[in-house]
């Protein structure tokens, strides 16, 4: 008998399931998020003058309740300043290695700005989604601090003022940064199995140790992240960019 005749016809690759959502930011939702306090800062705040960061952390909902985190200069120089984080909310939400998160943000335009998205726990712990200095207008800051890899991603699409879409891969054995669609930068170190951190959205104040303080004139800055969610593999294992990036990707600063 022909075997090859009485098969039905062979299955198609098994395709897994996308990511579950687990997290879609709200920034007016005080069970998410926590305004205004963070233990990253010395004493949970408000200042973290050893960063070299003018920041007085403030709860004020309209410094980051809208998604748009704000600056304002006070008197005293210090520089009143929108955070929010995970850390402390009733919720608790902690990012977790194979999470994917993805966030669509307007960059600031003054000198002195110093937006982020990154994680923290007891200490450490920290991955930076990205690190931003308008000095360096078209720059953009990618880190593990967790297992020591960074880039620094020059790309015509970073700029004061404009729009980017960011998604970071939490992966055990690599981190992958990707920007406006496209894998950038891929740390080869990963976070490990059992890595897990809170979130911290904030726009901090450079002092000018690394990057310039803001210009004397200048006396509100801001930058806006009009939407973050966290992606998770389900049970039967979604695939995460857990290789180096391959072809494709683009040419970093430290390359």
């Amino acid at each position: 008998m022909d075997e090859s005749t009485s098969r039905g016809p062979l299955p198609g690759p098994r395709v897994p399931p996308p990511p579950d959502v687990v997290f879609t930011a709200d920034f007016a939702s005080e069970t998410q998020w926590v305004a205004g306090r963070s233990w990253a800062y010395p004493g949970g705040g408000p200042v973290n003058p050893g960063d070299n960061k003018l920041d007085y952390l403030v709860p004020d909902a309209d410094y980051s309740r809208s998604g748009v985190f704000r600056a304002t200069r006070r008197p005293d120089g210090r520089w009143n300043t929108g955070l929010l984080t995970t850390e402390g909310s009733q919720d608790e939400f902690t990012v977790q290695s194979g999470d994917v998160l993805e966030a669509r943000v307007r960059l600031p335009e003054e000198v002195g700005a110093w937006p982020a998205i990154w994680t923290w726990r007891d200490g450490d712990q920290e991955v930076d989604v990205f690190e931003y200095h308008p000095d360096n207008p078209d720059l953009l800051e990618f880190t593990n601090h967790v297992r020591g890899g960074s880039s620094y991603l020059r790309d015509d699409s970073v700029r004061p003022g404009a729009w980017v879409d960011l998604r970071t891969d939490f992966g055990a054995r690599s981190v992958v940064w990707w920007l406006n669609g496209a894998r950038v930068f891929a740390d080869r170190r990963g976070v490990g199995h059992t890595w897990h951190a809170y979130l911290i959205v904030n726009l901090s104040v450079s002092a000018g140790r690394y990057h310039p303080a803001p210009d004397p004139g200048t006396t509100e800055m801001s930058f806006e992240v009009a939407s973050l969610v966290v992606r998770r593999p389900s049970a039967d294992g979604s695939p995460h960019a857990e290789t180096a990036a391959g072809d494709g990707e683009r040419q970093s600063a430290d390359s």
